[in-house]
């Protein structure tokens, strides 16, 4: 390692921000991945809506995704309404669709994760314009057992609130090896932005963050994992950054250096995956679309997919917002704007 790159790590380790890090520096890698197209496959004609949110099953092979109910190119924020397809779907190696359930049980279904148990945690992210009067689901996390029995419902089913057991549309949710229960709350860039903790019980313990543009001040958290130290990243994309807390909501530091984040996976090696859907030259200027991949403990960046076919004049974004990776090291993006949930195979070191 070069004197100069020695320098970087530690400015990066120890300054609140990873600021030395530069757009050029964070987008001058190689992508060494290759597209499988047209991997996964719905049964019975069914056509692939938006693709949400991603998970790894505890064996490492079966992938879970969050697709949207219904596949009509101009419906957003809605989907699955008046729908009765399944939402929640189990993908085996093949891209077959092997178990399914959530049927009727949300709005607009966003956020995933799998705890160690193989339970299936699911948020409802829907805007409280697109909850039709009367209509009792929204702003709400379920738990599911791995064949879709409700084990837990978390938020007071279609009354967005503050309150202790309230969110206005959750983003995502992500489960600590205790059991302790993470939501980000939430996807409304003017809603409660902040991070509310449960424990494995659903008794709330605490919540942290409010909108604005300090450390610990959130606008849109969209995404929330846990690296294998521990650590909670928090997606803040309004801000175009990843937050780094402890699990008591401590601040740790704040990330640049992935764009503008959607989706956060951590792998068994220790490598962090950011999907970024929305760079463009309003929102992100100078950062690109795409999957980028470094170094969970230092935040080096190592490779970016770019996204082939983003057009940064769309300001809804494209190509991938979620990313999740097998025990394989196979990558797999959810891709609302496209209807796409996409494979990648690496291709070489």
């Amino acid at each position: 390692m070069s004197l100069s790159k020695k320098l970087l790590v530690t400015v990066c380790t120890t300054l609140v921000s990873c600021v030395a890090i530069s757009t050029a520096h964070a987008q001058a890698y190689s992508n060494p991945y290759a597209t499988v197209d047209t991997w996964a496959s719905l049964p019975d004609g069914r056509v692939f809506g938006a693709v949400g949110d991603l998970d790894v099953d505890p064996d490492g092979i079966h992938i879970w995704a969050v697709v949207r109910c219904d596949a009509g190119a101009d419906r957003f924020g809605n989907e699955c309404l008046d729908s009765d397809l399944d939402p929640v779907l189990k993908f085996d190696s093949d891209g077959k669709v092997v178990e399914s359930f959530g049927s009727g049980m949300f709005i607009w279904p966003h956020g995933i994760d799998v705890d160690d148990n193989g339970n299936v945690w699911v948020t409802d992210g829907v805007a409280d314009a697109n909850i039709p009067e009367g209509d009792t689901r929204g702003h709400q996390v379920i738990k599911f057992s791995p064949t879709g029995e409700v084990l837990m419902v978390l938020g007071t089913p279609g009354q967005p609130g503050s309150g202790d057991n309230q969110f206005i549309s959750p983003a995502d949710v992500v489960i600590g090896d205790n059991g302790d229960i993470f939501v980000a709350d939430g996807h409304a860039l003017n809603g409660n932005n902040r991070v509310v903790k449960f424990n494995s019980e659903g008794r709330f313990i605490k919540a942290w963050g409010q909108t604005g543009y300090a450390p610990g001040e959130f606008r849109t958290l969209h995404t929330i994992a846990i690296d294998q130290r521990g650590r909670l990243f928090v997606g803040d994309r309004s801000n175009n950054r990843v937050q780094l807390f402890d699990q008591d909501g401590e601040f740790i530091n704040s990330w640049t250096q992935f764009g503008r984040p959607s989706g956060i996976f951590f792998d068994d090696n220790d490598n962090i995956y950011v999907a970024d859907s929305e760079s463009d030259d309003l929102q992100n200027p100078g950062w690109e679309m795409g999957i980028r991949v470094g170094d969970a403990h230092l935040g080096w960046v190592n490779y970016f997919i770019q996204l082939p076919y983003g057009d940064p004049r769309d300001p809804a974004g494209n190509g991938a917002e979620f990313v999740a990776v097998d025990s394989s090291g196979n990558m797999f993006g959810g891709e609302p704007r496209p209807r796409n949930l996409q494979k990648y195979v690496r291709v070489r070191p």
